[in-house]
Protein backbone atom coordinates (compact mmCIF):
# COMPACT_ATOMS: atom_id res chain seq x y z
CA UNK A 1 0.00 0.00 0.00
CA UNK A 2 1.26 3.45 -0.86
CA UNK A 3 1.72 6.06 1.92
CA UNK A 4 -1.33 8.11 0.84
CA UNK A 5 -3.65 5.14 0.30
CA UNK A 6 -6.23 4.21 2.90
CA UNK A 7 -7.13 0.67 3.83
CA UNK A 8 -10.70 -0.50 3.53
CA UNK A 9 -12.61 -0.29 6.79
CA UNK A 10 -13.05 -3.77 8.23
CA UNK A 11 -16.64 -5.01 8.47
CA UNK A 12 -16.38 -4.95 12.26
CA UNK A 13 -15.67 -1.23 12.27
CA UNK A 14 -12.89 1.25 12.04
CA UNK A 15 -9.89 0.80 14.31
CA UNK A 16 -9.00 3.88 16.33
CA UNK A 17 -6.34 4.09 18.98
CA UNK A 18 -5.90 0.31 18.98
CA UNK A 19 -9.54 -0.60 19.76
CA UNK A 20 -12.73 -1.13 17.80
CA UNK A 21 -15.33 1.58 18.01
CA UNK A 22 -18.28 -0.53 19.10
CA UNK A 23 -20.87 2.20 18.54
CA UNK A 24 -19.80 2.57 14.91
CA UNK A 25 -19.95 -1.20 14.46
CA UNK A 26 -23.48 -1.27 15.87
CA UNK A 27 -24.52 1.57 13.53
CA UNK A 28 -23.15 -0.43 10.59
CA UNK A 29 -25.14 -3.48 11.71
CA UNK A 30 -28.30 -1.39 11.99
CA UNK A 31 -27.76 -0.17 8.44
CA UNK A 32 -27.95 -3.82 7.33
CA UNK A 33 -31.35 -4.43 8.98
CA UNK A 34 -32.84 -0.99 8.40
CA UNK A 35 -34.01 -1.61 4.78
CA UNK A 36 -36.13 -4.60 5.86
CA UNK A 37 -37.72 -2.56 8.65
CA UNK A 38 -38.38 0.36 6.33
CA UNK A 39 -40.07 -1.89 3.76
CA UNK A 40 -42.69 -2.60 6.43
CA UNK A 41 -43.00 1.06 7.46
CA UNK A 42 -40.74 0.88 10.49
CA UNK A 43 -37.26 1.91 11.51
CA UNK A 44 -34.78 1.65 14.37
CA UNK A 45 -32.74 4.31 16.16
CA UNK A 46 -29.60 3.64 18.19
CA UNK A 47 -30.05 5.19 21.63
CA UNK A 48 -27.04 3.93 23.57
CA UNK A 49 -24.28 1.34 23.73
CA UNK A 50 -23.26 0.70 27.33
CA UNK A 51 -19.79 -0.28 28.47
CA UNK A 52 -21.07 -3.69 29.54
CA UNK A 53 -22.27 -4.58 26.02
CA UNK A 54 -25.94 -3.61 26.16
CA UNK A 55 -27.32 -1.94 23.04
CA UNK A 56 -30.43 0.19 23.53
CA UNK A 57 -32.55 0.95 20.48
CA UNK A 58 -35.83 2.72 19.83
CA UNK A 59 -38.22 1.10 17.40
CA UNK A 60 -40.01 3.63 15.22
CA UNK A 61 -42.90 3.88 12.80
CA UNK A 62 -44.86 0.68 12.25
CA UNK A 63 -42.49 -1.15 14.60
CA UNK A 64 -43.82 0.80 17.60
CA UNK A 65 -46.56 -1.25 19.20
CA UNK A 66 -46.38 -3.99 16.57
CA UNK A 67 -47.25 -7.41 18.03
CA UNK A 68 -44.16 -8.83 16.29
CA UNK A 69 -41.79 -6.13 17.57
CA UNK A 70 -40.15 -8.35 20.21
CA UNK A 71 -39.50 -11.08 17.66
CA UNK A 72 -38.13 -8.53 15.19
CA UNK A 73 -35.86 -7.19 17.92
CA UNK A 74 -34.49 -10.59 18.95
CA UNK A 75 -34.46 -12.60 15.72
CA UNK A 76 -33.60 -9.75 13.39
CA UNK A 77 -31.91 -6.75 14.96
CA UNK A 78 -30.14 -8.47 17.87
CA UNK A 79 -29.00 -11.44 15.76
CA UNK A 80 -27.36 -9.22 13.12
CA UNK A 81 -25.75 -6.92 15.70
CA UNK A 82 -24.29 -9.85 17.64
CA UNK A 83 -22.96 -11.46 14.46
CA UNK A 84 -21.19 -8.24 13.46
CA UNK A 85 -20.24 -7.05 16.96
CA UNK A 86 -19.38 -9.97 19.26
CA UNK A 87 -18.80 -7.54 22.16
CA UNK A 88 -22.56 -6.96 22.35
CA UNK A 89 -24.28 -9.07 25.01
CA UNK A 90 -27.91 -8.05 24.47
CA UNK A 91 -30.15 -5.59 22.61
CA UNK A 92 -33.02 -3.85 24.41
CA UNK A 93 -35.85 -1.70 23.11
CA UNK A 94 -36.52 1.55 24.97
CA UNK A 95 -39.49 3.88 24.73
Amino acid sequence: MQPNETAAIPIRGEIRNGRFEVKEQVEAALEKVRPALQRDGGDVELVEVTEDGVVKVRLQGACQGCPMAQQTLQMGIERVIKEMVPEVKTVEAVA
